[in-house]
C-alpha cells in the first residue's frame, strides 16, 4: 500500500474542512475550485484564500486552483472578449500567489466541431494557437514567475494530440497538460475519441494534473471512483509508467464521495 499512488481531492473551502483530516492523514494534492467564479474573483476573495490557509495548516500535498472557465474560450476571436479572458486568467493567478499555489487549470479551446473542421480550412489550426497565445501569453509569464504550472485540461477534445501542441508552442514550462478521465471517457463514448489511457499516453511526461472522476461514456457525469465504466486499471497503468508525477485529484460532483472513492481504488491495489 505504501508504494500506491496517493490520490489528492478538489474542493470547495467548505468541503475542505469537512474532509480536512483525510487530506492531512497523507501529502494529498489539493484543488480549491471556489475560485472559477467572476463573482468572487471580482470580489474581496482574500478572506476565503486566507481561511483556506488557515485549514491547510500542516498539510504536506500540493495546492492549486481549477481557474476560471465559465462564459469564455482562450481561443476568443472578439478582441474585447479576450480582454476579459486576460483579467480572469491574471485574477486566478493572484488567488494563485496567495494561497501558494502551484497549479491552475486552464479549459482546452478544442471543441468536437474544431476536430471535424480545422483542416476545412487553410492555417486553421496555427490560427487557433494564435488567437491562444494573444489570451494567455502574459498569464503563462506570470505563471512562471510565481512558480505556478499553467495545466490544459480536455474538454470536448476527441484529438489527445492538439491541445499538446498548443501547450508545446509556448515553449515555457509553465505550460503543460491535464487529462479529466471522465471527459475522455464521453469522447471516447460519444464522439469516437481513443479510449482514457490513451489520452494519458499522449500527455506522456508532459502530463502534470489528472482530474479523476467516473463516468458513463454519455456525459460528465464526475462520479465515485469505481462507479462507472471507466477502466481504471488501464488507467493507473499509463500513470504508472511516467516520470512526471502528476497531481492526482478526485473531481467529483458530491464531494462527500472522496472517501469511497479512495477505497474503492484501494481495493483495486491502484492507489491510496
Amino acid at each position: 500500500m505504501t508504494d500506491l499512488p496517493i490520490l489528492g481531492a478538489a474542493l470547495n473551502v467548505d468541503t475542505l474542512e469537512a474532509h480536512r483530516d483525510l487530506m492531512l492523514e497523507k501529502p494529498r494534492d489539493l484543488e480549491l475550485q471556489d475560485f472559477v467564479e467572476a463573482e468572487v474573483l471580482n470580489g474581496d476573495w482574500q478572506p476565503l484564500a486566507d481561511r483556506a490557509r488557515a485549514l491547510l495548516d500542516g498539510h504536506q500535498g500540493r495546492v492549486g486552483i481549477h481557474g476560471p472557465f465559465w462564459g469564455f474560450s482562450v481561443d476568443t476571436m472578439d478582441v474585447d472578449v479576450r480582454q476579459i479572458v486576460k483579467k480572469r486568467l491574471w485574477q486566478g493567478l493572484d488567488v494563485c500567489e496567495a494561497l501558494g499555489g502551484t497549479h491552475m487549470v486552464v479549459h482546452s479551446p478544442y471543441s468536437t466541431w474544431d476536430h471535424n473542421n480545422l483542416d476545412n480550412y487553410d492555417s486553421a489550426r496555427a490560427q487557433k494557437i494564435e488567437l491562444c497565445h494573444l489570451a494567455m501569453k502574459d498569464a503563462v509569464r506570470r505563471a512562471e514567475d510565481i512558480g505556478c504550472e499553467l495545466v490544459i485540461e480536455n474538454i470536448e477534445d476527441k484529438d489527445p494530440y492538439a491541445r499538446i501542441e498548443l501547450a508545446e508552442s509556448f515553449g515555457s514550462e509553465a505550460v503543460r497538460i491535464s487529462v479529466d478521465t471522465g471527459h475522455a471517457h464521453y469522447a471516447h463514448g460519444s464522439t469516437g475519441a481513443p479510449p482514457v489511457d490513451y489520452f494519458i499516453k499522449a500527455a506522456g511526461n508532459r502530463l502534470r494534473h489528472i482530474h479523476l472522476q467516473d463516468a458513463d461514456g454519455y456525459a460528465d457525469r464526475h462520479w465515485t471512483l469505481g462507479e462507472g465504466t471507466i477502466n481504471w486499471h488501464s488507467v493507473f497503468d499509463a500513470l504508472g509508467r511516467l516520470d512526471s508525477n502528476p497531481r492526482l485529484i478526485v473531481e467529483l460532483r458530491d464531494h462527500d464521495g472522496l472517501p469511497d472513492s479512495i477505497a474503492n481504488m484501494a481495493a483495486l491495489g491502484l492507489a491510496q
